[in-house]
């Protein structure tokens, strides 16, 4: 059985980044409510110990917030850290290396220390087993990291047979993604692939909207239909896969951490679907280092498994305000030449994520002699672990150089290029 220790929040801000840290010691982990009582912790199999996490968000509609004084109680080793309630903390505050003082709890524990990629591959396999059965599923296929790794596990799992993918094309993928895309799994993996031409579809919807989540709940919605849509077209399809990871679950919000944005595949499906479809979401609770992992150790070709993050909304959160077409070509423009410098100058790998982004606003420039009223284009570039913090690299200024002659030249209607130097926290890695 999987040795667990529970992450339980009063508050703290650094919930993910213990939990990461947890599993790198060995042992899995997963954060759960500051109100979780001990028959729930009991009923969690493999839990082995408890850590109260608490911090500055431990204040709720106007009054400080406790956990549960029976978790003291349960038998198990409890760290206390940040928090003053039913126990003293055992620790004020996290220091900057905590490696020993876990390595110490975990060993309190007394449990085995059987957390690793190949043991998850293991489990998951056999839990993809048993939920789907002799059932189909039907794979929504971005091409992206989290959804190729998902659609290797269901392959491993079930077999090609079993698995259809579908990858939607919606008009706010980057340059030349969908070919790619189609060329790397119809071709070269022997996937059953499904493409949809959903461009139009999309951009209408998305017409005149400006505020992020209402498009990100948009496209979230729109994906669920053209999925609904295919799913019609097969037979005997039951279940949707997705690639929700953990960091889309932490950020949706929770009790004592309020929403910082909506992730499309975390929100359910609509109660007619719902009814229809059940999920299928193997990589849930993993980290995006986790999920390179794991798709290393399925053997996916390091262009895929390296890949960087793209957000589920695709560049329609990198063409801010409401979207349009022009704009939408100017982000694709930029953003092709940024990665075509970046791998050229030998940074792809190095630098963890990088972007371009379109403010739905203009400023004054000179083009011909004459005035230029035009868009800007933010260069965003991070090195990141977990995607929960990230800090801006420094990058060379001739490249940087490089980079905005080329933008300014190249795609029409651009006539500022600017840099994003703003770590997370407090920014978000995306503008919306």
């Amino acid at each position: 059985m999987r040795s667990l220790i529970a992450i339980v929040d009063v508050g703290s801000t650094r919930n993910a980044e213990i939990a990461r840290k947890v599993r790198s010691l060995g042992m899995y982990s997963e954060i759960f409510n500051y109100d979780v009582t001990a028959q729930e912790l009991k009923a969690v199999p493999g839990l082995c110990g408890v850590v109260v996490n608490g911090g500055s968000n431990n204040v709720l509609d106007g009054k400080k917030i406790d956990v549960n004084a029976e978790l003291y109680d349960m038998g198990l080793p409890v760290l206390t850290v940040g928090h003053e309630g039913a126990h003293k903390a055992d620790l004020p505050a996290w220091p900057e290396d905590y490696t020993d003082l876990l390595n110490a709890f975990l060993d309190r524990t007394g449990c085995e220390r059987n957390w690793n990629t190949e043991s998850f591959i293991e489990a998951e396999v056999a839990n993809l087993k048993s939920q789907v059965g002799a059932r189909k599923v039907l794979l929504a296929l971005s091409g992206g990291v989290d959804s190729s790794v998902v659609a290797a596990l269901l392959i491993k799992a079930l077999g090609k047979e079993q698995v259809t993918c579908v990858h939607v094309n919606h008009g706010l993928l980057r340059k030349g993604e969908s070919e790619q895309v189609v060329k790397v799994f119809r071709e070269q993996m022997g996937a059953n692939l499904i493409y949809v031409d959903a461009v139009d579809r999309f951009l209408d919807k998305l017409a005149g909207v400006a505020d992020p989540e209402q498009k990100r709940k948009i496209i979230g919605n729109e994906f669920i239909e053209v999925f609904r849509d295919e799913a019609m077209k097969l037979k005997g399809v039951e279940l949707l896969g997705q690639g929700t990871i953990y960091p889309d679950i932490v950020e949706s919000g929770t009790k004592t951490a309020k929403l910082v944005k909506s992730h499309h595949n975390t929100g359910g499906l609509p109660k007619d679907i719902a009814e229809k479809f059940e999920l299928v979401e193997p990589i849930k609770m993993l980290f995006k280092d986790e999920v390179r992992a794991v798709g290393r150790a399925l053997g996916l070709p390091s262009k895929m498994v390296d890949r960087q993050p793209f957000p589920g909304p695709g560049l329609g959160v990198r063409c801010l305000g409401a979207i349009t077409r022009e704009r939408l070509e100017m982000v694709r423009e930029s953003d092709a030449i940024l990665r075509d410098e970046f791998d050229k100058a030998g940074l792809n790998g190095k630098v963890w994520q990088y972007f371009t982004l379109i403010p739905d606003t203009k400023s004054t420039g000179v083009r011909n002699n004459a005035r230029a009223y035009e868009y800007p284009v933010v260069i965003r570039a991070v090195n990141t672990v977990d995607a929960m913090t990230a800090t801006v690299p420094e990058l060379p200024w001739p490249l940087m150089k490089k980079i905005t002659d080329r933008i300014l030249t190249e795609v029409p209607g651009v006539c500022r290029v600017l840099m994003d130097l703003s770590p997370k926290p407090i920014a978000t890695i995306e503008w919306e």
